[in-house]
C-alpha cells in the first residue's frame, strides 16, 4: 500500500502533532472534531516554536482532559496526508504512540470520541493520516 501522498501544488501545510493512544484490547482511540465528518488520531496544530511532543501533550489536555508526560510518548516518524477538513491542505504530521492512564473525556473542539479495533473500520469516514497510515499498521 503506498502511504504517502503527492501535495497538491500551492497546497497550504499544518504542522501537527497526533496520538496513537491504544487500549488493553487493541483499539484505537478516534474523535471526530465539531462540525467535521472525519474520526482522526487525537491531537493537533503545533505553535511556532512549540516542540512536537509538548504540542501534543497540550492538545490532548485540551481536548480530552487527560495528561501525559511528552517524554514518554514514543515517536513513530513524520508522515504527509491531505488534511481531512481543510480543502487544498495537507498535514505535515508528527506521530506518537503513549500509553494514558486516565479515561479521556471529549472536551473543546471535540465532539464525539469512539475505541476502534482496525480491523473494523470499514464504513466509518476517517481522515486520511488516519486510514491510510496509522490502521495499516495496526492491523492484525
Amino acid at each position: 500500500m503506498n502511504t504517502s501522498h503527492a501535495k497538491t501544488v500551492g497546497a497550504r501545510t499544518i504542522r501537527i502533532a497526533a496520538a496513537v493512544i491504544r487500549d488493553d484490547s487493541g483499539k484505537l482511540l478516534l474523535v471526530r472534531k465539531r462540525g467535521a465528518k472525519a474520526f482522526m488520531q487525537a491531537g493537533g496544530k503545533i505553535e511556532p516554536g512549540e516542540a512536537p511532543a509538548a504540542a501534543l501533550a497540550r492538545e490532548l489536555r485540551e481536548e480530552l482532559g487527560i495528561v501525559v508526560d511528552p517524554t514518554a510518548a514514543s515517536h513513530l516518524g513524520s508522515f504527509s496526508a491531505p488534511a481531512a477538513n481543510e480543502p487544498d491542505a495537507h498535514v505535515e504530521a508528527e506521530l506518537f504512540e503513549l500509553s494514558i492512564a486516565d479515561e479521556p473525556i471529549p472536551a473543546a473542539e471535540i465532539e464525539e470520541m469512539v475505541w476502534l479495533s482496525p480491523d473494523l473500520a470499514s464504513g466509518m469516514e476517517l481522515a486520511p493520516l488516519t486510514a491510510d497510515i496509522v490502521l495499516p499498521r495496526y492491523r492484525r
